[in-house]
């Protein structure tokens, strides 16, 4: 089931972000997120008028999707940039799919033109995934993220809403 997250779903949501965080090159942040934090980055994007949904699996809070605006500006103000994040347990079960189609539906119905997804380049299976749901690869950003001692590339993909 997708929905829109509740502030009370941080904890879950920071539960399976955190792992991410601290032991992947998926993304280059190498901070944890608390509760309090996620739960505030829920409200705020909310309050923005960006999506933030979560899928639920056997019961659970189990991935999220959100959305914020690219850049600053409002050059920028119908170019957004999103998140999705799984735990284990749920990929490959349809639901990232689930989750970018409201995510996707909720920014269309919002006005905006275009999102972006920012790929680590160690991270083919995002690339891939991206692909499948009809998201190309515009650029490759040399050695932007630095996690683990070393540089890495960003890929950036777009899909015209």
């Amino acid at each position: 089931m997708i929905r829109p997250a509740l502030a009370t779903d941080a904890a879950a949501i920071a539960a399976f972000w955190n792992p991410v965080i601290r032991d992947t090159a998926i993304t280059f942040n190498p901070v944890e997120k608390s509760a309090a934090e996620v739960a505030a980055m829920i409200l705020d994007r909310q309050s923005a008028g960006h999506g933030f949904f979560v899928a639920e699996y056997q019961g659970q809070v189990a991935g999220f999707a959100s959305y914020a605006q690219f850049r600053g500006g409002a050059g920028y103000a119908r170019t957004m940039e999103h998140t999705i994040i799984l735990s284990p347990a749920a990929q490959g079960t349809g639901l990232g799919r689930a989750l970018m189609s409201a995510l996707e539906d909720h920014a269309r119905a919002a006005g905006s033109h275009s999102m972006i997804a920012g790929v680590s380049a160690e991270n083919p299976a995002g690339r891939a995934f991206h692909a499948a749901i009809g998201y190309t690869e515009i650029a490759t950003l040399p050695q932007v993220g630095y996690k683990f001692g070393r540089w890495m590339d960003l890929v950036l993909m777009q899909k015209i809403l």
